[in-house]
């Protein structure tokens, strides 16, 4: 909703069909889950990576910094988009292939269901991956995905996206360090199979990666989720070639487990991931 000319409250309802049933977005409602990332502030950081930081382009005739009597502002930044804040990547983030994460998400919206999990300890958990959990690991399981998407069986629905908030969930997050060899939950294989099975094709997380930080190069979940045999590194024999995995998304506790669109909003760079700005629209039954 929004406030019209008059004073007036206006709804921007996008009314749409899928898989036979009528459903109602608000577009006037959009939910950002991306991490705001503040150049001269506090940052989340993964795999120990330098800040991401802005500077006031330079040249011998011009300062992009109107505080520095330059006529307008215009900055020069760095960044590592798999280690500075949100971002999307695609099947080209573990082939020797460089394929684009702009080239294969070409944009749209997709029905997706939000879901918080309890990450299970991998000592009582009879799931894995390659090479085995370590005790003291903490697991994305099926189990818990499966229980999940049970809650929402009734509507018939399948989404295309899936959108999973960690707990306990905590702001102190948008800002955290991940350092060590498994400083945050991740995907057993059989959570990136279920996930394949259900036909999910953009895969949105809260923490850094998809896998174990320290995984002796395996990245199982990603190599499974993006349809690639053990090991491959040859985007040719990707089954999914247009999946997309979203990292260090943050899911404010406002925001309520269900069915919502996803606007995966990304730059055009010619990259394999790139900072992203996803963004949830509330979705309701006609």
């Amino acid at each position: 909703m929004r406030a019209g000319a008059a004073g007036e409250t206006v709804m921007t309802v996008m009314h749409f069909e899928q898989e036979g049933r009528h459903l109602l977005a608000d577009l006037a409602d959009p939910l950002p889950i991306a991490i705001p990332l503040d150049f001269n502030g506090p940052q989340p950081a993964f795999y120990q990576s330098a800040p991401a930081s802005a500077h006031p382009l330079r040249t011998a005739a011009f300062v992009g910094d109107t505080r520095e009597g330059g006529g307008c502002n215009c900055e020069q930044v760095t960044l590592a988009p798999h280690c500075n804040g949100t971002h999307t990547e695609c099947v080209g983030h573990v082939t020797d292939d460089r394929i684009c994460v702009s080239e294969t998400l070409r944009g749209g919206m997709f029905l997706a269901v939000v879901l918080s999990i309890s990450p299970a300890q991998a000592a009582s958990s009879n799931e894995g991956s390659d090479p085995p959990p370590q005790t003291g690991d903490r697991l994305i399981t099926s189990a818990a995905i499966a229980a999940g998407l049970a809650t929402h069986e009734a509507s018939g629905l399948s989404p295309r996206a899936l959108v999973i908030r960690t707990l306990p969930n905590s702001v102190e997050r948008m800002s955290h360090h991940y350092v060590g060899s498994s400083p945050a939950p991740f995907l057993t294989r059989e959570a990136a199979e279920l996930l394949v099975e259900h036909s999910v094709e953009h895969l949105v997380l809260d923490v850094p990666s998809a896998d174990r930080a320290e995984d002796h190069g395996r990245l199982t979940a990603h190599r499974v989720f993006f349809g690639l045999p053990p090991g491959s590194r040859r985007a040719s024999e990707a089954r999914r070639p247009h999946a997309s995995i979203t990292e260090l998304a943050f899911v404010a506790p406002t925001i309520r487990d269900g069915w919502y669109l996803l606007d995966l909003q990304i730059p055009a760079f010619l990259s394999d991931a790139a900072p992203s700005r996803p963004i949830l629209y509330p979705v309701r039954f006609a």
